[in-house]
């Protein structure tokens, strides 16, 4: 069994930093199951991983597709806030619309509105009875 050293995957990736890393990525395809390229021989997953990229019997662009994929982060949603959840469509506000006449409309905004003696009586018990 030949020992793989670090100078024989240094002639196919010559920065030992990138090297490290692609070896890792490789080592984490092996321990989720991904097919051997070479035997075994009884060695753990990052020395396969680098007698793999030695032997050049892994392609090195997608190694490193992959450890982009495993290092680039979704955005979080942000929480929506109060006023916008009362924008989104819920059933009782798509189904619970009745057609309303002209009439009906007019007969509940009379009852809306607000008589001058009602806004000073308002007035009076917010203010506790005393006027200013």
């Amino acid at each position: 069994m030949a020992r793989v050293t670090v100078e024989d995957c240094v002639e196919r990736v010559p920065n030992r930093f990138e090297l490290v890393l692609l070896a890792a990525q490789r080592a984490r395809n092996l321990s989720r199951g991904e097919e051997l390229t070479v035997d075994r021989d009884n060695d753990k997953n990052p020395v396969v991983a680098l007698r793999e990229i030695a032997d050049a019997t892994v392609e090195l662009s997608r190694l490193e597709q992959d450890l982009v994929k495993s290092l680039s982060r979704a955005p979080e949603p942000e929480p929506a806030d109060e006023e916008v959840l009362d924008l989104i469509p819920t059933d009782q506000n798509i189904f619970g619309l009745q057609d309303v006449s002209a009439e009906e409309e007019a007969a509940n905004m009379a009852q809306e509105e607000v008589s001058p003696d009602d806004i000073e009586a308002a007035i009076e018990a917010e203010l506790g009875g005393r006027r200013r």
